[in-house]
């Protein structure tokens, strides 16, 4: 992902949210590799702003944000929200 500072996470996540519009507003369904790429989108997005929530939380306790990874599909899609 990017540089993997606060900046290039939320340039990532700009670029994936434009395919996604991109994707969304082609002005017919989706066929079978756009639902599987949209559904690619999604997930990265979550990932991506799961990173970034990381990082945030460790700076504001006093913490090196760089220790933050990157969590797996299945892990970050298991949170209760």
């Amino acid at each position: 992902m990017d540089d993997g500072t606060d900046k290039g996470i939320l340039e990532h996540i700009h670029e994936l949210v434009a395919e996604e519009k991109r994707l969304r507003a082609s002005g017919h369904g989706l066929d079978g590799a756009d639902r599987t790429r949209l559904q690619a989108l999604e997930n990265q997005l979550d990932q991506a702003w799961d990173l970034l929530r990381q990082r945030r939380a460790r700076e504001d306790t006093g913490e090196n944000p760089d220790t933050a990874r990157e969590r797996s599909v299945n892990e970050v899609e298991g949170y209760l929200q």
